[in-house]
């Protein structure tokens, strides 16, 4: 069994294949953090727990007169409460109808089952029976406000998951002001705090800092996870690296404002909050209302930060994403923006979609600018009509021309944008973000709809299921381009303002939800300015996110990199663009653009007719290079070999679970004369096999073997010891910005 209960203890133990999570209810019925970390045995941990008489750090009533060593200032709590003696950052805040901020959340009962629980409304880890649920409720005395707090627990993933539901259960409405899924302290640990900060184009950057006395955060007001910092975080050991030391992980399934804080107190105890973002909620519940918070899935791993991100790659991938592309080969496609902007017609998008076909491109997406008033990004959004004067035919036309060229076609939304140059607009300006007697503040001359409203969800689950139930369409990416402000809903009373933020994403996972159920066949991309909402909340309703609007490989090189610490390669929209970069100038060999996109969901966003006949060839070997490693590149392994922030060269690895087979992917971003080897350690291999190595086919013309460095020699049979331990020598760079693929294979006998 996962979860071990001692009910005369009160100790609540959750163990999964390599870790151990727990909890106690002590004799105030205050329900204690007691261990998070490498598996260890039942035995209840609190009694290891120091207490002393502290100044200025209060005790309960009921305590006070016996036992001045028991202050909630100092004790580790599971899931802490504001203004009742613990003076830390803290996991709920409440107001009660007297206007009084005081909450005593008392142990009051649990209850286990097979299974995951589910969160209404929300995305959440799922599974069946290879998963359990405990359930913990927590009561205030007063208040009778109930607090359950809910652990999945996924053994063979060494995951856990977190959620909490608050039922008022008083007889007076109260006010949330505060509500945090995950409240986790430590009573000893000297960590650093790894968080991935940006700004569009740029995302993903990896920071990494001691945590200090005081309280330190990431989060976003901006009515999305933002590409400014994202809703995951890593809390490790001081040295713990990609194969040593041990890192906790906390990724938030959520696509709203959200905030990760983390404290070291007076006594070097650290603790971490993680949930809503408080400064834009407040939220009132009623007598009997009910509000779920957002899930947070944790892994911990002893063994560096290497193991904890395939643990999370492979939850995501199996658990989170969901349907029938969870599984399935993803079309190889080609996106028409960066070739054409808005400057199109039909004609030319299927001359492109002819030439990418020959290719070997499976599926052709139109990006903006097919509808309404759209010659720019000024107007047009939410009038989701086809311009058939600028297409030059129906769209239902063009896409059977497309069809007739032997691809499938996708197509690009942005349905939470609107122009006030707009019919939409014209007919429903209530519809719009924006506080009455205001002047809004723009972004990219746009507003946003409400989807804190209903009728505007179903407008937009009406839009969209018309146009794909007439159109044979595949493929949505679904754009949002600007961030929330002037927040404020017609259809909230002045009271309730405080819901808005939260409310809009549980409108737009209505409006996902639906659709996603309606059309089960449509592959959704998702997409805020490239990075500006990935997350795993996303994820659970679009498999796959437009990774960044930067396409240049150097780039990516660093966005791919810190966005694989806590996502899945076939989570990231990744594609080959043009040279020189319309964002950076930069010239890259076609083969290194091609490397980077594979490590992501792989695809083309140029003019391929511009193409030279060498180019085409290329692509032509790239794409059936990624078919054919598709089952590795997706769902193999993940390992970082090196970093792009030091030495010459980028090497990441994809490994089969089984240790069968691997491809080493390696990109030069600095050439030196005389350079200085790079050296693979081979990881996810099997020690007591042989295996070949290959070089990538595709420069065995311009690299022969002779001109190979020596110890490198494709087609020798080398032990995974040996790769593992020893490790080969890569090729040196001749070229600026060159790459490398080897392909790496067990021997039969």
């Amino acid at each position: 069994m996962a979860i071990i209960i001692d009910d005369y203890g009160k100790v609540f133990t959750l163990h999964t294949k390599s870790t151990t999570y727990q909890m106690k209810a002590d004799g105030q019925n205050v329900l204690l953090h007691a261990y998070y970390g490498e598996r260890t045995d039942n035995s209840d941990k609190s009694l290891l727990s120091y207490r002393a008489d502290r100044g200025f750090s209060g005790n309960p009533y009921q305590v006070g007169k016996h036992d001045r060593t028991y202050s909630l200032d100092s004790l580790p709590q599971e899931y802490s409460v504001f203004g009742t003696g613990d003076y830390r950052i803290t996991a709920l805040r409440v107001q009660n109808g007297d206007g009084s901020q005081a909450a005593e959340l008392c142990y009051d009962g649990y209850q286990v089952r097979k299974g995951k629980y589910a969160v209404p409304g929300l995305p959440a880890v799922y599974g069946g029976e290879e998963a359990e649920t405990l359930a913990v409720r927590l009561k205030d005395p007063y208040s009778c406000l109930e607090v359950e707090l809910y652990y999945g627990v996924f053994e063979e993933l060494d995951v856990i998951t977190r959620a909490v539901k608050i039922t008022n259960k008083g007889e007076g409405a109260v006010l949330l002001q505060k509500a945090a899924t995950v409240n986790l302290d430590w009573e000893w640990g000297d960590f650093q705090w790894i968080s991935f900060y940006g700004r569009h184009s740029m995302e993903m950057n990896m920071q990494r800092e001691n945590i200090h006395h005081g309280v330190q955060s990431i989060g976003s007001v901006r009515g999305i996870s933002s590409h400014q910092y994202n809703p995951f975080m890593i809390l490790c050991e001081k040295g713990a690296n990609e194969a040593m030391g041990g890192c906790y992980g906390f990724s938030f399934l959520y696509s709203g404002e959200f905030l990760m804080e983390a404290e070291k107190n007076q006594f070097g105890r650290t603790r971490l909050v993680c949930g809503i973002h408080p400064d834009n909620f407040a939220w009132t519940l009623e007598p009997e209302g009910v509000l779920w918070l957002p899930e947070v899935m944790m892994t911990y791993s002893g063994s560096g930060m290497g193991q904890m991100s395939r643990n999370f790659h492979k939850a995501i991938r199996e658990h989170v994403c969901r349907g029938e592309w969870r599984d399935k080969r993803r079309p190889i496609l080609i996106n028409n923006w960066e070739a054409t902007y808005f400057n199109f017609t039909g004609d030319d998008l299927v001359a492109i979609a002819r030439e990418a076909k020959k290719l070997g491109v499976e599926l052709f997406v139109m990006d903006d600018g097919w509808f309404g008033k759209r010659e720019d990004d000024n107007s047009g959004l939410g009038d989701w009509t086809p311009n058939e004067k600028k297409l030059g035919c129906t769209l239902r036309e063009l896409v059977e021309r497309i069809h007739g060229e032997g691809m499938q076609f996708g197509i690009w939304l942005e349905p939470e944008g609107i122009s006030e140059d707009s019919d939409l607009y014209r007919s429903h300006p209530e519809w719009a973000v924006n506080v009455p007697g205001r002047k809004p503040c723009l972004s990219r001359n746009q507003l946003i709809l409400d989807f804190s409203r209903e009728d505007v969800q179903d407008h937009i689950i009406k839009q969209i299921s018309d146009l794909l139930d007439k159109v044979p369409i595949t493929y949505v990416k679904w754009d949002m381009n600007r961030a929330v402000c002037d927040k404020f809903s017609r259809v909230l009373p002045p009271e309730r303002q405080g819901e808005f933020a939260h409310r809009y994403v549980l409108g737009l996972y209505r409006v996902l939800e639906e659709l996603t159920s309606r059309f089960p066949k449509v592959l959704i991309e998702g997409c805020a300015g490239g990075g500006g909402r990935f997350d795993a909340g996303m994820l659970y309703y679009t498999p796959q996110i437009w990774g960044s609007d930067t396409t240049d490989a150097v780039e990516r090189l660093s966005i791919q990199y810190g966005a694989s610490f806590g996502y899945p390669v076939s989570a990231m929209g990744s594609h080959v663009s043009t040279v020189p970069n319309h964002q950076t100038g930069r010239e890259t060999p076609l083969f290194t653009r091609g490397c980077l996109a594979m490590a992501g969901t792989f695809g083309y966003e140029l003019d391929v007719d511009k193409m030279t006949r060498e180019e085409k060839a290329i692509v032509r070997e790239q794409v059936e290079t990624f078919k054919k490693y598709y089952h590795l590149l997706q769902h193999g392994d993940y390992y970082r070999i090196t970093t792009p922030f030091e030495g010459s060269c980028t090497v990441w690895e994809v490994a089969s679970p089984s240790g069968t087979e691997a491809l080493i992917s390696a990109v030069y971003h600095h050439v030196q004369p005389n350079p200085v080897m790079s050296w693979v350690k081979v990881q996810g291999l099997k020690e007591e096999s042989k295996y070949q190595l290959f070089l990538y086919e595709g420069l065995m013309e311009d690299y022969p073997e002779e001109k190979l460095p020596y110890g490198f020699r494709p087609g020798e049979y080398i032990s995974g010891a040996s790769l593992k331990h020893s490790g080969f020598v890569l090729p040196s760079a001749v070229n600026e910005f060159q790459a490398w693929q080897v392909y790496i294979k067990e021997c039969e006998e």
